[in-house]
């Protein structure tokens, strides 16, 4: 059983940066793992995953060029670097993890496990 625990959230003006963390518990080694978001009123979206194994990624295309996804084996930390940030970037950050993961993909309903979520809002 994979546990997660997200870090770093808060409130940033426009352009500035955030750093989330994601603590994972559990063996996520051959698992995908990655950021979604949900601002109030929408739907939960992929913001950028990676499969661990070999360090593909995928990021969603509002997010391209600003935001940096990355992990630490020897850790088993997921992060999430977030630079020029944007009103619209606010929402509840989620890290989570796919089992039996063949490539990453952003789509929240093929990951099996969840963290609590962490806040960030940008004014």
């Amino acid at each position: 059983h994979v546990q997660l625990v997200e870090s770093g959230g808060g409130s940033v003006q426009t352009g500035g940066s955030l750093r989330l963390s994601c603590e994972a518990s559990g063996y996520t080694r051959r698992y995908c793992m990655g950021w979604f978001r949900q601002a109030p009123g929408k739907e939960r979206e992929g913001v950028a995953v990676m499969f661990a194994g070999d360090g593909r990624r995928n990021y969603a295309d509002s997010v391209k060029g600003r935001f940096t996804i990355s992990h630490d084996n020897a850790k088993n930390a997921l992060f999430l670097q977030m630079n020029n940030l944007k009103p619209e970037d606010t929402a509840m950050y989620y890290c989570a993890a796919q089992r039996g993961c063949f490539g990453p993909t952003l789509v929240p309903a093929l990951y099996n496990y969840w963290g609590q979520g962490t806040q960030v809002t940008v004014s």
